[in-house]
């Protein structure tokens, strides 16, 4: 009993009074607002909200009106935007042709535009270069002349045991395995002429990127300028590699065989015939991410910062299919714009959080997270006084997992950098919401990584806690099936209030979070 007393005590002292009044104004966030406002974001007038259109210039002036009618006033720049300058590209011709067979983009092969420069080429050869790494621990490229040549490497790099890199030496893979640009950089510096890449999870990776391929690649400002600093490429299917290798399978096989188990690279000289094209159409597209800046009332705390975050942009519209992306994400946007109407209810009635807060809705994240990248490289307000950010990113759905128990939601990043998030979290869930915190996918093996596919890792990179809310996918995710009536307001109105109320409390704590593990 006593052991019981000291734990109540513990949780209650640890949860400051001020989530007390919170509960005052959580109800606020109902599933008749936030349909209100799901029923305007997803209209065809929007059609889709893609980033740089039309209807994406309509649903961040929507989001700006609502802001104001919550007397939140505007920046100190007289708005509610934070402007930015994109640059969109995409292929207009892309085609590839071996041993006088044709492969279809998409289907056979992808390829990133903004990688890539215009480009054509003819060969009879192709060498294969194992993996294309050129590192301390491993490199493909000792003592081979490849300028002028066509590559073909494996994707991801060697490992023995099963799962053991040889560069770094662990079961998590290297840069060269997840940093796109690495290995076609690396070939730009040796003078390469094109670089294939075999991937063996080809179909997986594509349904990954379907966004890049659906809207072509987009970059802030001028680009990547891949005419000087990326060697030509393409992702192949293992078909394809076959269609190359022909009749040197065999050793190609005992090749990367041999190079798993000791650590040596291999080479080969292939006889083939290849043809390549691409070319790309370029451009300059105008966006915006949209703040409602809520002042803290501390006069010293006021100066830190609590960021809460959703992406505004979908996928847009292709032909006469709408990717209206209810789910992805205007669940996530209606949340943080009612989450901004209870902050702001507060303060109107002289019970605003104690720490300033930061609703913001942000442009391109299906772009490649580029405007919550903007904002983290041109902050608003100073980093270093941004004490977290709370971000949501579907949360109105129920995956096939939870179907027979669909109070939940998936929690990432919340344990990443601070453990003082993590049971404020915990602790707001079982003090207020009681829905069932599942971490399937904060599990730093998982291999969906949605750490890493979210706007709050803007954040996190740059070592400041953040919180992820997450329904999971289903078979609609990127789709012009994830409509408005597969919405479960009632769940999203109970996931939207969980992140109020972890909000309320970072905001209102005495002491800032404290930052006791490294972020990645």
């Amino acid at each position: 009993m006593f052991r019981t007393y000291l734990t109540l005590l513990s949780f209650l002292t640890f949860c400051t009074g001020a989530t007390a009044q919170a509960e005052k104004y959580a109800p606020g966030i109902s599933p008749e607002r936030l349909k209100k406002h799901l029923e305007i974001l997803t209209a065809d007038s929007l059609a889709g909200r893609e980033t740089g259109t039309e209807g994406n210039v309509k649903a961040g002036n929507y989001i700006a009106r609502h802001f104001a009618s919550l007397s939140i006033p505007p920046l100190q720049t007289g708005s509610y935007f934070q402007d930015i300058v994109f640059t969109a590209e995409e292929y207009a011709e892309i085609k590839v042709r071996i041993n006088e067979k044709d492969f279809a983009n998409n289907w056979d092969f992808y390829s990133f535009a903004a990688y890539n420069s215009d480009f054509q080429v003819e060969e009879d050869e192709v060498v294969f270069l194992g993996y294309g790494i050129d590192d301390p621990a491993y490199s493909d490229y000792n003592q081979r002349d490849v300028k002028n040549k066509i590559l073909l490497v494996f994707y991801g790099e060697p490992v023995y045991n099963d799962s053991i890199s040889w560069i770094s030496k662990q079961a998590k893979p290297s840069a060269w395995t997840t940093d796109v640009g690495k290995k076609v950089e690396t070939a730009k510096k040796y003078g390469a002429k094109a670089l294939l890449i075999i991937d063996g999870n080809l179909q997986k990776n594509m349904n990954a990127y379907r966004n890049a391929y659906l809207n072509g690649s987009m970059k802030m400002g001028d680009g990547l300028h891949p005419e000087t600093n990326f060697c030509n490429s393409i992702y192949i299917s293992t078909t394809m590699a076959k269609e190359i290798i022909g009749k040197s399978y065999d050793k190609v096989v005992a090749l990367r065989k041999k190079t798993e188990k000791s650590g040596k690279p291999g080479y080969l000289k292939l006889k083939t015939r290849l043809m390549m094209v691409q070319k790309k159409k370029i451009r300059k597209l105008n966006s915006r991410n949209v703040l409602g800046y809520i002042r803290g009332t501390d006069p010293k705390l006021k100066e830190e910062l609590v960021v809460v975050t959703a992406h505004m942009d979908h996928l847009g519209k292709k032909g006469d299919g709408i990717y209206r992306g209810a789910d992805d994400d205007g669940s996530g946007t209606c949340a943080v714009m009612e989450i901004a109407r209870a902050f702001a209810e507060a303060k109107s009635k002289g019970e605003g959080p104690r720490r300033s807060v930061l609703c913001m809705l942000v442009t391109g994240e299906e772009k490649g997270l580029l405007g919550s990248e903007y904002y983290a490289t041109h902050p608003i307000f100073p980093l270093e006084n941004t004490v977290a950010d709370v971000n949501i990113d579907m949360i109105g759905r129920v995956d096939d997992e939870h179907k027979d128990a669909p109070e939940y939601v998936y929690i990432i990043g919340s344990d990443k950098i601070s453990s003082d998030l993590y049971q404020i979290n915990e602790n707001m869930n079982k003090e207020h919401t009681r829905l069932k915190l599942d971490y399937k996918y904060n599990d730093e093996n998982d291999p969906n990584r949605y750490y890493y596919r979210s706007d709050h890792y803007n954040f996190a990179k740059r070592g400041i806690p953040v919180v992820f809310y997450f329904n999971g996918t289903h078979a609609d995710y990127h789709r012009t099936t994830d409509t408005i009536e597969k919405i479960n307001f009632e769940l999203l109105s109970t996931r939207a209030r969980l992140a109020f109320f972890t909000a309320w409390e970072i905001a209102n704590r005495e002491k800032r979070l404290v930052i006791d593990k490294k972020s990645n």
